[in-house]
């Protein structure tokens, strides 16, 4: 389990393919992750690392970078898993650990598109489209998160392919 509060951006250095052909569409990736400020002196092979939300198993610790395995099925839920780049990085959840956001799972369900992206006074009014078999689980005042972060939902509106979803960013 996770927060949705974000302890560092981290960064995708390399990806390799896992595939015993280059370039299959079925293999899924390794990736290895400069972890930025996050630190690593109590992560070890085995422990839970959410990447842009989506919960990952380190299979290489070293220093300051770690590996993740990430499938197929990930890379078509995720967004920023796919190529170099900064990501959103959080550990696990300890017991003892204080809650500041909600409980995420790291479970990814899908990929929303933005709609919209204004500022709101000293804010920002994100809007999203959730698709058609995603949009029903959506309720005023739940809980999202979206690229790793927790949010509130603040308003949602049914349209012809799924449902659009506000959420306000401080």
């Amino acid at each position: 389990m996770f927060t949705g509060i974000v302890a560092a951006l981290g960064r995708i250095e390399k990806i390799e393919s896992l595939g015993a052909q280059a370039g299959s569409d079925e293999a899924g990736v390794r990736l290895v992750i400069d972890a930025g400020a996050l630190d690593l002196s109590d992560v070890v092979v085995g422990d839970s690392i959410a990447i842009q939300g989506a919960c990952m198993t380190a299979v290489q610790v070293d220093g300051r970078r770690f590996c993740v395995d990430v499938s197929r099925e990930s890379l078509s839920k995720t967004a920023g898993l796919d190529r170099p780049g900064e990501v959103n990085l959080e550990k696990a959840l300890r017991i003892a650990d204080r809650l500041g956001g909600h409980l995420v799972s790291g479970h990814v369900d899908g990929l929303g598109t933005v709609v919209a992206f204004d500022p709101a006074g000293e804010s920002w009014r994100l809007v999203l489209r959730a698709p058609a078999a995603l949009g029903k689980y959506l309720a005023y005042k739940g809980s999202i998160t979206v690229n790793g972060v927790s949010l509130t939902v603040n308003r949602v509106t049914d349209v012809p392919d799924g449902a659009e979803f506000e959420i306000n960013l401080i």
